[in-house]
């Protein structure tokens, strides 16, 4: 008897029953968007129901050469394979516990599309073994939500990667209420998304990488400072380029730093003050802010009183020119 199976009830198939028969597998059904109008609390409880009540089996075993990534990605590089390896190796030595899931690929016949699972599908490449997948039929929007769906319930994506995936939604017109619901967010959060990626495009998240430990307050900081210096994203561009040996923490951190420094403006030359034998008793320096005159210690008295005396004519002087179009 045959089984239809929502990308949402998926979530919690269990992986050590038998493979079945793969011509006696029909595709699923996605109920993907009747899953995005209900919380997450809700999901959890079904998915909980389902992993007593649903039987074992139904998934296929998929020659992983054979499945492409998802074509909306939802991950920025990741330089820290440390969390990675220790999954490959609990894979290597338990089996693939749960599976992932995928769609036929709409142009390429016998090949697959990831709906998620990237991990898995990675470590079932280098291991070099059949990927256990549950086949689901999906659109473009169904996969893009059932991506939301997961990730928000594993809640592994940075704040940067949710932002960045919220946009690619939203250019493949996912509504708003549905990018909500899906990632688990509010309308003001949404909103930061947006304000964060219109100030630095998506170039420099890329560049950055996923950064977990930076989390929406430092982006956000990040984002108001390149706002505020007009050579911002040029100046970011130029410290990754040189950075690409460190983590993406540190990367941020590089950027974060660099927008933050005041940059002083150089100070003019300092004019000399020359007596008529050409040595030196003094000189003048010049800041945006300021004017600072040093005199040598014997002549400082009289310089004072010849300046003070002098100052109202050099201002007045200074009026009329200021007047003169």
């Amino acid at each position: 008897m045959s089984k239809k199976r929502s990308l949402v009830s998926s979530f919690s198939e269990l992986a050590n029953s038998k493979p079945a028969d793969p011509v006696q597998v029909p595709r699923v059904s996605a109920g993907i968007i009747g899953a995005t109008q209900r919380t997450l609390t809700e999901i959890r409880e079904e998915r909980d129901r389902l992993a007593e009540q649903v039987a074992l089996g139904g998934f296929l075993e998929i020659a992983p050469e054979l499945v492409d990534p998802s074509p909306f990605p939802d991950r920025l590089p990741d330089d820290d394979q440390t969390e990675f390896e220790r999954f490959r190796v609990s894979m290597e030595e338990d089996g693939q516990k749960v599976p992932v899931q995928v769609r036929r690929h709409p142009s390429l016949e016998g090949r697959y599309q990831l709906v998620y699972g990237h991990r898995r599908l990675r470590a079932a490449r280098e291991l070099n073994r059949p990927l256990k997948a549950f086949v689901v039929e999906a659109s473009d929007h169904d996969l893009l939500l059932a991506q939301g769906l997961e990730n928000s319930a594993r809640q592994d994506l940075s704040w940067i990667e949710k932002a960045s995936f919220a946009a690619r939604m939203e250019r493949a017109g996912i509504k708003a209420r549905d990018i909500r619901t899906a990632l688990q967010v509010d309308d003001a959060e949404l909103a930061r998304f947006r304000s964060v990626l219109s100030s630095l495009g998506g170039e420099i998240p890329a560049l950055i990488g996923r950064a977990p430990k930076i989390g929406r307050p430092r982006w956000t900081a990040l984002a108001a400072r390149v706002a505020e210096a007009p050579d911002g994203i040029q100046q970011l561009v130029k410290i990754l380029a040189a950075a690409k040996d460190v983590s993406s923490n540190e990367r941020f951190a590089l950027c974060l730093k660099a927008l933050a420094e005041p940059r002083e403006p150089r100070p003019s030359p300092a004019l000399p003050l020359e007596r008529n034998d050409g040595t030196s008793f003094g000189r003048v320096l010049f800041s945006p802010k300021a004017i600072q005159i040093e005199i040598a210690e014997e002549e400082a008295k009289d310089f004072q009183s010849f300046f003070e005396a002098r100052l109202p004519e050099l201002v007045e002087q200074f009026r009329q020119q200021s007047r003169k179009p």
